[in-house]
């Protein structure tokens, strides 16, 4: 895997996670019981982006080592994920 595979794959891998672990740990003003004028009851509670950038990166780095890991040191590759899936196409026998 060159390195230009790698860090496309590393932010695609990123921008995934960060929509996975925004919710995380998220305090709303509802839950606080001080929601502020002219704002929903569910805005956030002060700043979190930069908890949710740190996770978000912190499991990026996880996987992505997972994949290189996987590609590097035990050989697989994009390639091979035909000969693990099972052949799904029905057996047409007269």
């Amino acid at each position: 895997m060159n390195w230009v595979l790698f860090a496309a794959l590393f932010f695609v891998t990123w921008w995934l996670m960060l929509f996975i672990v925004l919710p995380f740990s998220l305090r709303t003003q509802d839950d606080d019981q001080d929601v502020t004028l002219g704002t929903v009851s569910s805005a956030p509670r002060g700043p979190h982006m930069l908890r949710a950038f740190i996770r978000a990166t912190i499991v990026t780095v996880v996987v992505m080592g997972i994949l290189y890991g996987l590609t590097m040191a035990l050989g697989f590759s994009f390639d091979d994920i035909m000969r693990i899936m099972p052949d799904f196409s029905p057996n047409v026998s007269h």
